[in-house]
């Protein structure tokens, strides 16, 4: 992929997720959010079409995120896409030639390339039925969020973190920045609990206040067609 490619990546990316309003309009609000913290938020991704549950009306959000669902999460919520890439010879690589134990067929497949060609570092033996620790979400929303959405360098001061010597080192940086930004808040006890498996309600806020951030920041005119979001198959 060239630099040219890359440049358009962004573009586009940046693009699709910071329109305002609802891109389409997707049915009533899912029927397991009564007392779930950040129901609205969660609601409002399915009015838009970002996120689906496991079924029409239920989104069973407090199991826990697998890798399958959480990386569909950010590439669906996000629209990341491989629509301005170029390919040597034009063969897109394939979820499986990318990570072994992706099957092209499984539903989730799509948005592991999409994903690794918008700047998330997946390790190629990733495993999509393992359960996502919160740090590990935080870390690859983060990836993903700077590279579509072209976000300039920052300089922070860093946040003190009740259990920081709990944090996977490499993580550090992605979590310190989601703090500074304001996508990610502590816990009241100021900890983070970065190894504590992450919910999909969890996961779907931090994913509605990622884009929040973005529609905040971006500057894209207003006169601006919508795009429609990339469907997203049922997690499984």
């Amino acid at each position: 992929m060239n630099k040219k490619s890359m440049t358009s990546v962004l573009a586009v990316s940046v693009l699709s997720v910071s329109l305002g309003g609802q891109l389409f309009a997707a049915g009533a609000g899912f029927g397991d959010l009564n007392g779930v913290s950040g129901q609205a938020k969660i609601d409002a991704l399915k009015t838009e079409g970002l996120v689906k549950g496991v079924s029409a009306a239920s989104f069973q959000p407090k199991s826990v995120l697998n890798y399958a669902q959480g990386i569909q999460f950010i590439a669906g919520g996000l629209q990341l896409s491989l629509a301005a890439i170029s390919f040597e010879a034009g063969k897109v690589p394939t979820a499986h030639d990318l990570f072994p134990a992706v099957s092209d067929e499984a539903w989730y497949a799509e948005a592991f390339v999409n994903a690794h060609f918008n700047g998330v570092k997946l390790p190629e033996s990733v495993d999509p039925t393992a359960p996502m620790t919160k740090e590990t979400y935080i870390h690859y929303l983060m990836q993903a969020v700077e590279t579509s959405g072209n976000l300039p360098l920052i300089n922070i001061k860093p946040q003190p973190i009740g259990d920081e010597d709990q944090l996977t080192p490499e993580y550090q940086g992605s979590i310190q920045r989601a703090l500074s930004r304001g996508i990610l808040k502590l816990n009241a006890d100021g900890t983070l609990n970065p190894k504590a498996k992450i919910t999909r309600a969890e996961a779907a806020v931090l994913l509605y206040d990622t884009i929040d951030f973005l529609k905040n920041t971006s500057k894209t005119p207003a006169s601006t067609p919508d795009m429609p979001a990339d469907p997203e198959p049922p997690a499984k």
